[in-house]
């Protein structure tokens, strides 16, 4: 039987790392959560000045990638375009910033990220994402 892969903290520490340098580069302070595939969380970091109210945003973000097996943007495109009722789904934020952490295919985790424009924490995601 094949091991089933795995998000280690190894593995968050890099793709946090990826995203704070994405963040840094830009001025941006922001939160950033790495979840394990059941949505819990692995890895937070908060900037020092990064309002507090990104921290639950960005672990929402991120468990919501891993439940919905999506990037959150989904969910905001389709409540854009009309489709309210990913507004009643459970755990479903409808904004930009959270995207699953896949490796050789399978889902290990997901990342989320709060503090600026949604597609700004988009863009911090994804550079995190591309480090795994």
């Amino acid at each position: 039987m094949a091991a089933k892969p795995i998000l280690t903290l190894e593995d968050a520490k890099r793709v946090a790392a990826a995203a704070e340098a994405e963040a840094v580069k830009n001025e941006w302070k922001v939160v950033i959560a790495v979840v394990d595939d059941g949505g819990h969380l692995l890895f937070l970091q908060r900037s020092h000045d990064t309002q507090f109210g990104s921290v639950e945003t960005a672990i929402t973000k991120a468990h919501a990638a891993v439940a919905f097996q999506r990037p959150t943007k989904a969910s905001e495109d389709a409540v854009l375009s009309g489709r309210l009722i990913h507004l009643a789904l459970p755990g479903v934020i409808p904004a930009e910033g959270g995207i699953p952490l896949t490796r050789d295919g399978t889902l290990v985790g997901g990342i989320g990220i709060s503090g600026v424009r949604s597609f700004q924490d988009g863009q911090i995601a994804q550079a995190g994402v591309n480090a795994l």
